[in-house]
């Protein structure tokens, strides 16, 4: 089957993280992103493509600081308010009922309720089409104890990462295989 090329999104599977930032009064922001991956392992970089629109910007733009949230199949169903286009300075936090909590690193807050979580300090930014990829520096990771494995990943079959398709669609249940390498 031969599709549009702006379809090509829905052919991947991606993480979906919430971005945190804060205005310059120091009120949260947070929004969903799944057009987003690790750039870079050294240095440590993480990148997110982000609507020029979006007060996520205008955050990281004013402060350079933001944290990436990696959230679990339960936030499915807070997409819907999170994705709303609230007024600057609205915390979509608390419209979800999500909790805030002191990052170690950034002054944004993590979300309590999240898998795990990236703070990074605003690297670079770039135009590409019609969004922002926005980099980011990673300053400090964690990650709640229940869902690392010893084998040093995340456990998929206990975090249950929510993935995105497109529009409504979610991938959940994940399952992780191992393959070895080749020599």
């Amino acid at each position: 089957m031969e599709l549009e090329t702006k379809a090509f999104p829905k052919l991947l599977v991606r993480p979906v993280v919430v971005v945190t930032t804060i205005s310059e009064r120091g009120i949260s922001n947070a929004a969903p992103f799944s057009l987003n991956s690790p750039i870079s392992f050294d240095p440590p970089l993480y990148g997110f493509s982000c609507n020029p629109a979006h007060d996520t910007l205008k955050n990281i733009r004013e402060n350079g600081e933001f944290v990436v949230n990696v959230v679990g199949k339960d936030f499915g169903a807070l997409m819907h308010v999170l994705e709303v286009d609230y007024p600057y300075e609205d915390n979509e936090l608390v419209h979800a009922g999500l909790t805030e909590e002191r990052a170690k690193a950034v002054k944004p807050p993590r979300i309590k309720e999240a898998i795990a979580w990236i703070e990074c300090k605003r690297e670079k930014e770039v135009e590409l089409g019609e969004h922002v990829l926005i980099v980011g520096r990673i300053l400090a990771i964690g990650v709640k104890d229940e869902f690392w494995k010893e084998t040093e990943v995340l456990d998929m079959e206990i975090a249950k990462p929510l993935c995105h398709i497109a529009g409504e669609f979610f991938a959940v249940d994940m399952k992780e295989a191992k393959y070895k390498r080749a020599k």
